[in-house]
């Protein structure tokens, strides 16, 4: 199978792997991905004891996680899960069919 590959400054092949999900009941909501990310793919979600979304503004709101909101400005540079206290996210390289 063919993959979606690019090139570092110094000419080199390689094949980067954009954001697919995040495991939200391991995600700790510290934020370290969305410092990281300069794409604007993440944003911090409210969810209930259940693991629903919830309007942040409402009481039975636990904590937040962090969601995937833009996944079509991903560049694949895999730095949300570099950074990832947790191993919360799952990355795959683009198919070119």
């Amino acid at each position: 199978m063919a993959y979606l590959t690019a090139l570092t400054q110094g000419g080199t092949t390689w094949v980067p792997k954009f954001v697919q999900n995040i495991d939200i009941t391991r995600c700790l909501g510290c934020g370290r991905c969305l410092k990281v990310c300069g794409r604007n793919v993440l944003h911090l979600q409210a969810v209930n004891d259940e693991f629903e979304f919830v309007d942040e503004d409402e009481e039975e709101s636990e904590r937040k996680v962090m969601t995937i909101i833009h996944p079509e400005l991903c560049v694949g540079c895999q730095a949300c899960s570099r950074i990832c206290p947790k191993n919360c996210y799952t990355h795959a390289p683009q198919s070119l069919n």
